[in-house]
């Protein structure tokens, strides 16, 4: 079965799942040739009992745009997980997360659907891209910043903050990168 790459992006109030609440999420399925095949996006309501982080509220302050975006139809978490769960099954291959930072988005993302599904097609595994241009650039992990990657690699799209545009521009990036990997032209 083939890898789909779902490039996926979190919106928090805070550093983890639990005490915090995943505010809003995006992933976007892309194939190893680098088309997108479709996306997935929602809000959520917050946690019974769960409160932002004072630091993480201080960011979302200066964010007053992106912060309305994620506060916008919010579903209940699991009405919102059960329509991933089955999106994510639905896609064309074996999905794969991918994300930017993956530690945190997968944090996140892992933790819901354990608590509202029961499951996860992603397994225990999360690809970082982070990691990934540390193998490529052949620098030191904490140097591997995006400020030291190729402009050839990055989209022309924005970094909005907004969960869904961030996932598919982090997916176009990854997908540069991997192509540039493989040796083969990119569709991005």
């Amino acid at each position: 079965m083939k890898e789909i790459y779902v490039s996926t992006d979190v919106e928090a109030d805070g550093p983890i799942p639990g005490p915090h609440s995943m505010l809003s999420f995006g992933s976007a399925a892309f194939n190893a040739e680098g088309e997108m095949l479709s996306t997935f996006t929602a809000n959520l309501e917050l946690l019974e009992g769960a409160a932002g982080h004072p630091e993480t509220m201080a960011w979302w302050a200066g964010q007053p745009e992106a912060w309305a975006q994620t506060r916008s139809n919010p579903q209940p978490p699991a009405a919102a997980m059960a329509n991933y769960l089955a999106w994510l099954k639905g896609v064309p291959g074996k999905p794969v997360f991918v994300g930017y930072p993956a530690a945190y988005d997968f944090l996140f993302v892992y933790w819901y659907l354990m608590r509202f599904t029961g499951e996860s097609p992603f397994s225990h595994s999360a690809l970082d891209i982070k990691t990934f241009a540390m193998a490529m650039l052949k620098l030191p992990y904490r140097e591997s910043t995006k400020k030291r990657m190729p402009r050839r690699w990055f989209p022309a799209s924005p970094h909005t903050h907004v969960a869904l545009d961030d996932a598919i521009e982090q997916g176009h990036l990854f997908c540069n990168m991997l192509a540039e990997h493989l040796g083969v032209d990119a569709k991005r």
